[in-house]
C-alpha cells in the first residue's frame, strides 16, 4: 500500500480528486478538503472507496500501512551499520497502555539505561500514527536510504558519534533484522503485568493482519542480561528513561 499521509491527494468517486489534511493510520479515519471547499470530510480508508491520485485503490483492510516506524527504523540503522556507523543503536520500549510503542536512537556508548538523548532522535507511535515521519526532514514513505540521508542532514554532528565499530551489537543487530523484517520489530521494555520478563527478545508486529511471530527465540542484546541482577529491575527502569527536559508522552 501507497502511502497515507497528511497532503496526499486522494480520488472520491462522488467528490473528485481531494487532499488529506489529517489521518489515523490505526483506525484509517481521515479528514479531506475537496476543491475549494472550506470544511474537511471524514472518510474512512476501508468504506469510502478511496483511491491514490494515480487511480490505485487504497486497500487499507488487506493491506494496511505500519502504524509504528519500528521496521523502517530498523531498515535504515541496518544500512548505516554497513556503512560504518556501528555505534547508531535503537531502544523501543511500550507506553502504558500498550497501544504505541515509543522509540530512541542514540549514539555513542552502548548503555541501555543511560542513554544520551538529541532533539529529533526520538518520538512515539502515537505520534507517527497522525504523520508517518521521523521527524528530522523525511517524507511519508521515504525509502531506507532517504531516511539515512536526511537524518545525516538533519544532525551530521550526532551521527559522526556513531562512526566507530561495535562488532559484537552490529552482528546481533543484523541477524534480528534478517528474522523481524519486514513484518516485525523487537521491544526491549517489560511490564510484570504481562507475566515474568521473558528469556528471550520480545517481538511486536508492525501492522494489523499480521500474525503473533513465531520464528526461532532470538536472544537479547549483548550485554545485556549483565544489567539485571532479578527480572524487577528491568520493569521499574524501562519506563524511567526522560532526563529532564526530556518530551514525556506517557498520557496514552
Amino acid at each position: 500500500m501507497k502511502t497515507v499521509a497528511p497532503g496526499t491527494v486522494i480520488f472520491h468517486r462522488h467528490r473528485g480528486y481531494g487532499v488529506i489534511t489529517s489521518v489515523n493510520l490505526l483506525t484509517g479515519w481521515v479528514a479531506v478538503r475537496f476543491g475549494d471547499e472550506v470544511r474537511t470530510l471524514d472518510l474512512n480508508l476501508s468504506h469510502d472507496e478511496l483511491q491514490h491520485a494515480d487511480g490505485e485503490p487504497i486497500r487499507f483492510r488487506r493491506d494496511p500501512p505500519d502504524r509504528m516506524p519500528h521496521a523502517r527504523l530498523m531498515a535504515m540503522l541496518r544500512e548505516l551499520h554497513r556503512a560504518g556507523y556501528q555505534r547508531l543503536y535503537l531502544y523501543s520500549w511500550p507506553k502504558p497502555s500498550g497501544i504505541h510503542w515509543r522509540w530512541h536512537l542514540f549514539t555513542g556508548q552502548r548503555n541501555w539505561m543511560d542513554r544520551s538523548w538529541r532533539e529529533g532522535w526520538y518520538g512515539s507511535g502515537a505520534d507517527y500514527n497522525f504523520n508517518p515521519v521521523m521527524g528530522w526532514g523525511d517524507k511519508p514513505g521515504a525509502t531506507t536510504q532517504e531516511l539515512a540521508s536526511s537524518l545525516a542532514q538533519f544532525d551530521p554532528q550526532g551521527l559522526a558519534q556513531a562512526l566507530r565499530r561495535d562488532e559484537d551489537h552490529t552482528a546481533w543487530f543484523d541477524a534480528i533484522c534478517e528474522v523481524l523484517l519486514p513484518n516485525y520489530a523487537y521491544t526491549l521494555g517489560w511490564d510484570l503485568r504481562d507475566g515474568p520478563v521473558p528469556e528471550h527478545l520480545p517481538v511486536i508486529p508492525v501492522r494489523r493482519n499480521v500474525p503473533a511471530y513465531s520464528g526461532p527465540p532470538l536472544p537479547w542484546p549483548p550485554g545485556w542480561s549483565k544489567m539485571w541482577t532479578g527480572g524487577q529491575a528491568l520493569v521499574r527502569t524501562s519506563f524511567k528513561t526522560s532526563p529532564s527536559g526530556a518530551p514525556y508522552d506517557a498520557v496514552r
